[in-house]
């Protein structure tokens, strides 16, 4: 998904549907992965995440990709270029370390993905991470019938100004549980419609 024609009000466009809430889902367990070496953060978008990652990680490298070229220019105006590469690629086939990254971060990301593309998301990802790595996750739920109609809504609404083709979610958590990793803390709000995950291998 490409946000480049949206990039300058998506900030505007995330408060106007949900507040600040998909920034608090995102940073919910931020404060329980202090003090990884390497990190790799996908898809996250404009940098708001980004800035407190930076700040709480000082001594971390970050790897951060997005293939929106506008949405990685705004995360570098936000956070700088201080121990932060930024990469302007698809996370599917970009170049990866091997068992390098102690800490991954998706924040909104892995709803994108169809049902071909989340395992081999995973499966890339599991491979470029540590024994121990933690994996920070935000994203969509559809509980109920009114968050399912809402999640339809903004599939249409990014497929019109994005052109993705992803129309429906994929259950992220047995790709994970297959990878090795377990869920450790959990938490959701807006009446289940959004949730914070964070995992360990």
């Amino acid at each position: 998904m490409n946000c480049d024609s949206i990039a300058r009000w998506y900030r505007w466009i995330e408060y106007a549907g949900f507040g600040g809430e998909l920034q608090r889902r995102r940073v919910a367990f931020l404060g329980k992965v202090a003090d990884p070496r390497r990190i790799i953060v996908a898809g996250e978008g404009d940098g708001r995440f980004l800035v407190r990652l930076v700040d709480q990680n000082r001594d971390a490298s970050i790897d951060y990709v997005d293939v929106s070229e506008r949405m990685l220019g705004l995360a570098r105006e936000r956070a700088g270029t201080d121990r932060v590469t930024y990469h302007q690629a698809d996370a599917l086939t970009l170049q990866l370390p091997e068992a390098e990254y102690d800490l991954i971060c998706t924040h909104f990301f892995l709803d994108c993905l169809d049902e071909q593309d989340a395992p081999r998301f995973v499966d890339r990802i599991s491979r470029a991470s540590t024994i121990h790595a933690r994996w920070l996750i935000s994203e969509f739920r559809e509980p109920h019938t009114w968050a399912r109609f809402i999640v339809r809504t903004l599939y249409f609404f990014f497929h019109l100004t994005t052109g993705l083709g992803t129309t429906r979610l994929v259950d992220h958590r047995p790709l994970l549980e297959r990878a090795g990793f377990r869920l450790q803390h959990e938490e959701a709000s807006r009446f289940g419609l959004l949730a914070s995950e964070l995992w360990i291998r």
